[in-house]
Formats: C-alpha cells, sequence, structure tokens
C-alpha cells in the first residue's frame, strides 16, 4: 500500500483542526469530566452536520462514500486535540457489522440517523464471569412467540448509560457447544427492563454495569441468524482493533514537547530520549494503523492486522506514558487538567492507558490471535491442575 497522502487529506487535516479549535470549548472539556463519558451529544452532532459520521459509508447507507483513509483523519486529528469521540468510535464499530449482516430494514433504520448523528451506541460483550472469554457469556435470550425476553448483566459497557441501544450478546441456545449458541440483538435502553450503574476507571471516564431484567424486543431486533453471534462480534472485533491508540500517542508526544519547552527540561537528555522513543513508537503505530485500515477492504477486514495494531499501540502507549511522566518528576503530580498544564496532560494520558490493553480483548489474548492466525503457531495447550 502507499503510506502517503493527498492534497485533499491534507486539506482535511487543516479542516478538522480548525474545526476542533472551534468546537472544543472549555464548556464541552468540563461537560466531558463531569460526566465521564468522552462523548458531548453538541460536539458529535456539530461532526454529523459536516458529514463526518459514516463518512466512508456508501451514500445509500447515509454516508459520503469516502476512502476509508480519509476517516481515519477525521479521527486522527479529533482524537489527537482530545476530543470526545468515543460515542462516535463505538457507534461506527457497531454500524459496520450492521452494513453487513442486518437486514435491510434494519439498515435503513440505523445507518441514515447514526450519519445523521441521532442514534448512539454501546457494545455490550463482557460479562463479570466472563472477562475476555466471551463465548462463555451467560445473558440470556429466550423464545417468547415472535420475540426474545432478555435477562442478565453486562460490564465495561461503555456510553451504555447515554446510548439509544445496546449491540448485546446473548446466549440463545444452551445446549450446544459455546461458541455455537450465541446470537447478537440491538436492544433498546428506553425499556423499562433496562438499567445501568456507573463504573468510574483510573481515568475519570465513566463505564458502565448493565441489567437486562424481563427485557422484551421482537425478533426484528436481533442482528443476524440466530446462532450465528460468535461469528458477528469477530465482524465488529476487527473494526474495534486497530491503529485508534496512535493518535494518543501522538497526543502524549505533543504534551511531552509543550512540557520540555517549559523551563529547561528541553534541555535534558535522558528526557530527551524518551520522547524520541515515544515520538518513533507514536509513527510505527501510525503506520500499523494505517496499514490495518487499509486491509480492512479485504475479505478478512483486517481482523489480523487491526489485532496487530492495536496491541502494538496500547503496549507502546503505557510504555511510554510511563517513562514521560517519570521524566516530569513531581510537576507530574499535577491532576487538574483545567489548567491546561502539559505535566498533568501527561498524566491523564498515563492513567488512560493502564485500561487501554483490555479494550477489544486483552494482550494476552490478541498474542495468542496473531500467533495462530498470523503466524501459523498451534493452539497453546490447556493449563492442568493436580
Amino acid at each position: 500500500m502507499d503510506f502517503g497522502t493527498d492534497d485533499h487529506a491534507e486539506a482535511l487535516r487543516t479542516e478538522v483542526r480548525a474545526f476542533a479549535a472551534e468546537h472544543l470549548t472549555p464548556a464541552v472539556r468540563a461537560r466531558v469530566a463531569e460526566s465521564g463519558n468522552y462523548h458531548d451529544d453538541a460536539f458529535h452532532q456539530a461532526m454529523a452536520d459536516r458529514g463526518w459520521v459514516g463518512a466512508h459509508w456508501d451514500p445509500e447507507d447515509g454516508g459520503r462514500g469516502w476512502p476509508r483513509a480519509y476517516s481515519d483523519v477525521v479521527y486522527e486529528e479529533l482524537a489527537a486535540a482530545g476530543a470526545p469521540v468515543e460515542g462516535l468510535a463505538i457507534t461506527q464499530i457497531i454500524g459496520e457489522a450492521i452494513r453487513r449482516v442486518g437486514t435491510p430494514e434494519q439498515k435503513a433504520r440505523f445507518l441514515p440517523s447514526i450519519c445523521r448523528g441521532e442514534v448512539l451506541l454501546a457494545l455490550g460483550y463482557s460479562e463479570p464471569a466472563s472477562g475476555s472469554d466471551l463465548a462463555s457469556v451467560q445473558t440470556r435470550a429466550v423464545r417468547d412467540g415472535d420475540g426474545w425476553v432478555i435477562d442478565g448483566q453486562k460490564i465495561f459497557t461503555t456510553a451504555g448509560s447515554i446510548a439509544d441501544h445496546v449491540f448485546l450478546l446473548a446466549r440463545t441456545d444452551p445446549t450446544v457447544p459455546k461458541h455455537a449458541g450465541l446470537t447478537l440483538f440491538l436492544v433498546p435502553t428506553d425499556d423499562p427492563g433496562f438499567s445501568a450503574a456507573p463504573i468510574f476507571t483510573l481515568s475519570g471516564q465513566r463505564t458502565n454495569t448493565t441489567y437486562y431484567s424481563d427485557l422484551r424486543v421482537d425478533d426484528t431486533a436481533r442482528l443476524g441468524a440466530e446462532g450465528a453471534g460468535w461469528e458477528i462480534v469477530n465482524v465488529a472485533l476487527a473494526f474495534e482493533r486497530g491503529g485508534e491508540f496512535a493518535a494518543q500517542l501522538r497526543r502524549l508526544v505533543e504534551a511531552a514537547v509543550a512540557w520540555a519547552r517549559t523551563g529547561d527540561h528541553g534541555t535534558d537528555p535522558r528526557f530527551l530520549a524518551r520522547l524520541g522513543r515515544a515520538a518513533t513508537s507514536a509513527e510505527v503505530a501510525r503506520l500499523l494503523g494505517a496499514y490495518a485500515s487499509w486491509s480492512r477492504e479485504t475479505a478478512r477486514a483486517g481482523a489480523v492486522e487491526g489485532t496487530i495494531a492495536k496491541v502494538y499501540g496500547t503496549e507502546a502507549l503505557q510504555r511510554a506514558s510511563s517513562a514521560l511522566l517519570d521524566g516530569a518528576g513531581v510537576e507530574g503530580l499535577a491532576s487538574d487538567r483545567t489548567n491546561e498544564s502539559p505535566a498533568a496532560e501527561l498524566q491523564h494520558l498515563y492513567r488512560e492507558s493502564q485500561i487501554a490493553t483490555i479494550y477489544g480483548g486483552t494482550s494476552e489474548v490478541l498474542k495468542t490471535v496473531v500467533a495462530q492466525q498470523r503466524l501459523g503457531l498451534p493452539r497453546p495447550p490447556r493449563s492442568s491442575s493436580r
């Protein structure tokens, strides 16, 4: 592939930077900090009004038919600016699954509304006892006439308290092997059987425990065939794992450069060496992410390439943020991001990085995916206890 960018991409980059400067106001930052949700309705709507939500989707789906690389430019610049784009990212991941396996009615109902900024979606995978082993989920969906009754609990449902629907993985057949008995549903959060309770992470971000109690949906809420949930989840995961953390690495490097320019920090060779390693990691992560994005147009949707980019980006972010925060010394103790201190930004990104290797599957799980699907290594033997 060609890693270069064309004139339109560079013009778009300039446009997005100007947009962020105008719309990422102190009021938006304050709302995000107060709620803990890395999403802001007004900011998201402004993106949609520009045609940036689902822009790489086909026009019949509500998009603009852009090359995926142009949408990557939008996300990269907004994320590097610290904009609240998590709702955008999650909703587009689920939208990709709807595009591929949804019925014509589901596509017509959700996709144009997503592009207009009218619909926000959340991922409902993990459970308290399942972790990264999604095939062991216990949330049940039981046939009831021409619909389903759903009961169970999910954890780490980011945006679950503000989303319109949850992309819910549920067990519909407990009598078959665990991977075969799963089905996906688009569950409305305005149903009285749905509730959400907050979980605040080390960075101050809000995620949620979500509960489903005698929640009834008709069969039009089912996405894909009954029992095909595992295959569809893997389609969505191919779009969840990629180079999105490259933007955070770039943001980290920019904050470190800003801090180095204060006082005499820029003359410390040890800090500059750490900064150089971080800048190199950010560029590698960007290139891996670009390759993963390009690979998503292939039949396998770039699943392995996205996994490689995700593992590298998250682990590099943890290493670099730890090294740079340590290099900032006592100034790194400043945690009030409202004072726009570069050292405070270093600390915040360090806090964010601590859960990055869990998103979309832990590094341990994803390295096994790469070993098997890219290197052709055998499945590791099951551990046995004596």
